[in-house]
């Protein structure tokens, strides 16, 4: 028979309290159990002396015997300073997933795509600022106007390049 240190729930719905309880790991989790060796009420603040109650003799006699705590309650005799516990370290933890790393790099292209459209808009202004002003006054709205197509052309094919992104992902 394995032997296991855990938490077996009781309290209402939404108002956990828990029992540390030495059980028959095969036992369901808030059935019969052999020990209780301490309590965990979550509702209570972290810094509150109540929030966990332990019996540190019995639990050391428990491990002695060859009982496996879960993670939570490893934890708990870690703080008690009955079993020192590994610290864990999970280097990808705080990393984005694949997803959202793709959304980035399609935000990060329309923005630089963005980017590329208003620079050519401010150097076209520039290049029909700079003209001469002698020339007839019947092409300055044809240079305009040819501007004003180019920059729907830009929002198009940007919305087109979204377009493909979209129906491959």
């Amino acid at each position: 028979m394995s032997v296991s240190i855990r938490l077996s729930r009781g309290g209402a719905k939404k108002r956990p309290y828990y029992r540390i309880v030495v059980s028959d790991s095969r036992a369901p989790r808030d059935g019969k159990y052999l020990e209780q060796i301490g309590t965990y009420n979550p509702m209570l603040p972290k810094d509150s002396g109540e929030r966990v109650k332990l019996n540190e003799d019995r639990a050391r006699h428990w491990l002695s015997v060859g009982a496996q705590p879960t993670d939570r309650v490893a934890r708990f005799l870690d703080a008690a300073g009955v079993k020192e516990r590994a610290a864990r370290n999970n280097p990808k933890k705080g990393e984005p997933g694949e997803q959202a790393k793709e959304r980035a790099e399609e935000k990060a292209a329309k923005i630089a795509a963005a980017e590329e459209a208003r620079k050519a808009a401010e150097e076209e202004a520039k290049a029909a600022a700079a003209a001469p002003a002698e020339e007839p006054a019947a092409e300055e709205p044809a240079a305009e106007d040819a501007a004003a197509e180019e920059a729907p052309a830009a929002e198009e094919a940007a919305a087109e390049d979204a377009g493909e992104e979209k129906a491959e992902g």
